[in-house]
């Protein structure tokens, strides 16, 4: 019988967070009938062997190059045979049949078409990162000028964060994020997945962005609950956010009115030249030891601006499937109606 559900995992350097995702998936998930496809992307921590024989049994694709969350998603996709996909980050526990809770969601909402659902740390506090406002002239302001950290919880002041939302009632959201989302095989391919010019970062936003344009409503519910610890894969700050500034001002070339784009990047570069002054004046002023690092990290992302004021370039896509190592298990059910 096919599955209802493909859970889709990219993994890099993440060996043991993703096998406790997968142990956490065979436990939490009782009522839906699902795969596992798990993609490595390259790991060198022996990720891909641990998979391959953890008793669990996904579907591995092994990578001889690291080709990026966004191609590594669309690799798994296009193996997939269930009717949902679920795009589920390796650094993630499911708690409490979170997925189950989610497919429910989805029969209750289905006109929104992206479903997502609540993240926490592993202390239980709140991770407010899985769901997100479009950017907006304004609020890549109010970034700039430092206004959303004096006013966090304003949702004029911190609209892109949805700044003041607890996550506690369901709500729906211009953006999704990639970690926990869920969406139609059939919407997914309409779109074409997702755009592997995103090598990390954004890819999430753009796919939610251009569902929109063609009717969805994203949704999240606090009823499918999952920990995300964040950041796993990534070895530095400065790393971390040269690919996220590059990921946001693609997205501001393609997605924003061709009117709004110079002054939406402007407004963006702005962002970590102005962090990076501020943090330094401040040290400056106080002989603050830990602004003065920061400062340092802000100048070093604002010294490699030319790696992501114009955003990712087409030429860092890569489909990686000249690359591939495959080596899959039989497709195995992890739950049954």
């Amino acid at each position: 019988m096919s599955p209802l559900l493909s859970i889709i995992i990219v993994s890099y350097n993440t060996r043991a967070m993703t096998l406790a995702c997968l142990e956490s998936i065979a436990a939490e998930t009782r009522e839906t009938r699902c795969e596992v496809i798990v993609v490595d992307n390259a790991s060198s921590d022996g990720s891909a062997e641990a998979i391959a024989c953890h008793p669990t049994r996904p579907q591995l694709i092994a990578l001889s190059e690291n080709v990026g969350f966004a191609a590594g998603n669309v690799l798994a996709a296009e193996r997939a045979r269930g009717e949902l996909l679920l795009l589920l980050n390796p650094d993630t526990v499911v708690l409490d049949g979170a997925i189950d809770r989610l497919v429910a969601f989805s029969r209750r909402r289905p006109k929104a078409q992206i479903w997502g659902g609540r993240t926490v740390f592993a202390d239980g506090r709140l991770n407010p990162l899985s769901a997100w406002g479009r950017m907006t002239p304004w609020r890549l302001f109010c970034r700039a000028a430092g206004l959303t950290g004096v006013f966090p919880r304003s949702n004029l002041f911190n609209g892109e964060a949805l700044g003041g939302w607890d996550r506690a009632t369901e709500r729906e959201v211009d953006i999704v994020s990639g970690c926990f989302l869920m969406l139609p095989r059939a919407l997914w391919q309409r779109l074409g997945g997702f755009d592997p010019v995103y090598f990390m970062y954004g890819e999430e936003a753009d796919l939610c962005l251009r569902a929109g344009a063609l009717g969805a409503r994203p949704r999240v519910s606090p009823d499918a609950t999952i920990v995300h610890y964040g950041g796993a894969s990534e070895a530095t700050r400065e790393g971390k956010m040269v690919k996220l500034l590059a990921a946001k001002a693609t997205l501001i070339d393609r997605h924003f009115p061709r009117w709004q784009r110079s002054l939406g990047l402007g407004l963006h570069a702005l962002w970590p030249l102005s962090r990076w002054l501020a943090l330094a004046g401040f040290a400056w002023l106080t002989g603050h030891a830990k602004s003065a690092q920061s400062a340092a990290v802000w100048h070093a992302i604002w010294r490699r601006r030319g790696e992501w004021r114009r955003g990712f370039a087409p030429a860092a896509a890569s489909s990686g499937a000249a690359h591939s190592v495959t080596a899959s298990a039989p497709p195995r059910s992890v739950a049954t109606t």
